[in-house]
């Protein structure tokens, strides 16, 4: 959602919320989530080797943006990305790149204070849609949309989002749902499965 002109301390990404996993974002550039947060698994031996994801296109949603790697606040939880939250997500580093065997999560801000951000419209993707990762390696991961979720932040799915089951996949998180204030921000997190193409 577009930010609101009342809010003085608004997060720039939806918390991912889990009891003993996450917790919510509680204000502009703060970290997501609880100390202890694992590293992502990673199994099989299918798929790409590592390489860092540099930009994202979600052709569906008008979407091309730069990524960044983001990894543990310095209480242990998922940091997110700060600058440029307009047009930055961040893939969480301490686990597999996209393309990858097992599954890279990438989190993106819904809006600031005055502006949309990078994943506002995520809400709004559908099934079968492409999802385009490039790496440093110069090659492209692409994934197809399986599910968009909706999830209250008391029950963010995490054995879902952290799958770490043979083949590539991708997990996008933002928020989304009513804005309630406080340190809950938003009421859901919006998150979008996918499967490598």
């Amino acid at each position: 959602m577009h930010g609101r002109g009342s809010r003085t301390s608004v997060p720039l990404v939806a918390g991912l919320v889990l009891v003993g996993v996450f917790a919510t974002a509680i204000g502009l550039g703060q970290s997501v989530g609880l100390p202890g947060l694992p590293s992502l698994p990673v199994v099989g031996d299918r798929g790409m080797k590592p390489s860092q994801p540099v930009r994202i296109s979600i052709p569906a949603l008008g979407v091309r943006a730069g990524v960044v790697e983001v990894g543990r606040a310095d209480d242990g939880s998922i940091a997110t990305p700060v600058e440029d939250p307009v047009g930055t997500a961040g893939w969480y580093g301490l686990g597999p790149t996209p393309g990858e065997p097992g599954t890279a999560v990438i989190v993106g801000h819904v809006d600031t204070a005055s502006r949309a951000a990078v994943f506002q419209r995520l809400g709004e993707l559908k099934a079968g849609k492409l999802i385009e990762v490039s790496r440093k390696d110069r090659r492209v991961a692409t994934f197809t949309v399986e599910s968009v979720e909706r999830f209250p932040k008391t029950s963010f799915p995490a054995a879902r989002v952290f799958d770490a089951a043979d083949g590539a996949r991708l997990a996008l998180v933002t928020c989304g749902g009513e804005w309630v204030g406080g340190d809950t921000g938003y009421a859901d997190n919006v998150i979008v499965f996918a499967r490598a193409t």
